[in-house]
């Protein structure tokens, strides 16, 4: 199996067992004031494992699923035999780096939770549309007719707009950071650990779709 499908599996096996044990749930939940005081770091990585439900966990599994899959084929090409190592990487730094910001904000107040795999989901998904940057994506229930590219800055800007905001209970900005990371951590691997021009080749793909 794929490193991706293990990965699916196992989110959703922690997930489903979270979602009838409270215990199990508030043990693993990324709880700012409680990492601070009680230097309980490994939150910062079981709360990607652990979700509020089963449209949350679909939603997220499913986007993972469908990116993970092609990510993972492609980090094998640009890295070679050690393409599965750096996806692996790329998914559990990205569960703590995305959550750096929240903790920072939210470490002395005691009310404040959050759960998901959302941030190396963003990670994963944003780093292959920087693969591939004219793929068709849709927006929510749109068929996919926007490419990456065009989708990548929309969703950053809106995404943005909702942290800032900061009413809706989402935490926004794991998906904002985890989308940011993924992105430098392609370009810095690539860069520095293999022959692939990542950039050069998400420049020339937006060129040839335009035209120019």
């Amino acid at each position: 199996m794929s490193i991706t499908l293990y990965i699916t599996l196992i989110t959703v096996g922690i997930s489903i067992a979270a979602m009838y044990n409270d215990n199990l749930m508030e043990k693993l939940i990324f709880h700012p004031h409680t990492v601070k005081n009680h230097r309980e770091w490994y939150r910062f990585f079981t709360s990607g494992l652990i979700h509020a439900d089963f449209m949350h966990l679909a939603f997220n599994m499913f986007s993972f699923y469908m990116f993970g899959e092609y990510v993972e084929q492609y980090f094998s090409m640009i890295f070679g035999s050690a393409g599965s190592l750096f996806f692996i990487l790329l998914y559990l730094s990205a569960l703590w780096i995305c959550l750096i910001p929240t903790y920072l904000h939210h470490n002395k107040n005691y009310y404040y939770r959050s759960l998901g795999a959302s941030g190396a989901v963003s990670a994963i998904v944003f780093v292959g549309i920087f693969l591939q940057p004219t793929m068709q994506i849709g927006i929510f229930l749109l068929p996919p007719v926007i490419p990456g590219f065009v989708f990548g800055p929309i969703y950053l800007a809106l995404t943005a707009y909702l942290s800032k905001k900061g009413q809706s209970g989402i935490n926004h900005s794991a998906h904002l950071w985890g989308s940011i990371y993924g992105v430098v951590f392609l370009i810095i691997t690539s860069h520095f650990l293999s022959y692939y021009d990542v950039i050069g080749s998400f420049v020339a793909q937006i060129k040839g779709y335009l035209g120019t």
